[in-house]
């Protein structure tokens, strides 16, 4: 995955926007306000931290030694992924979909009908294994 990729990906969700609040060169997606993931895409090897359900954060550590405990971040609750292609590339796409819907499902119920978000299908879905 490229930086632009990475970049593209995670301003397609709805209510998504990229801050600058630690310095110029670190990403910060957000979305109202929260934290979905971090980057500094200009960081070779790319890398980027999500938010992670913290038993299954555990596990895709166990799988992919690319996923470590998020850098600077709590671990409990965070992952970060170095994308050197070690890791496949839908379940990157797939835990940063998972982060973005972990950081909407705590937002206020107005918030995430503004936002149209729907947590129908969301219990079903694992990172990597999803129907």
């Amino acid at each position: 995955m490229t930086p632009q990729e990475l970049k593209a990906t995670c301003l397609g969700f709805t209510g998504a926007s990229e801050e600058f609040p630690f310095d110029e060169s670190n990403s910060v997606f957000k979305v109202a306000g929260k934290i979905f993931a971090l980057s500094r895409l200009d960081a070779s090897p790319l890398r980027v931290s999500l938010k992670c359900e913290p038993e299954l954060a555990v596990q895709l550590r166990g799988q992919h030694p690319a996923i470590t405990g998020g850098y600077h971040l709590n671990k409990r609750h965070w992952n970060t992924v170095v994308l050197d292609g070690s890791v496949p590339r839908q379940l990157v796409l797939d835990m940063i979909e998972d982060s973005y819907d972990l950081v909407v499902a705590g937002l206020p119920k107005a918030q995430r009908e503004r936002l149209r978000w729907s947590a129908l299908s969301r219990e079903q879905r694992v990172p990597g294994g999803r129907s």
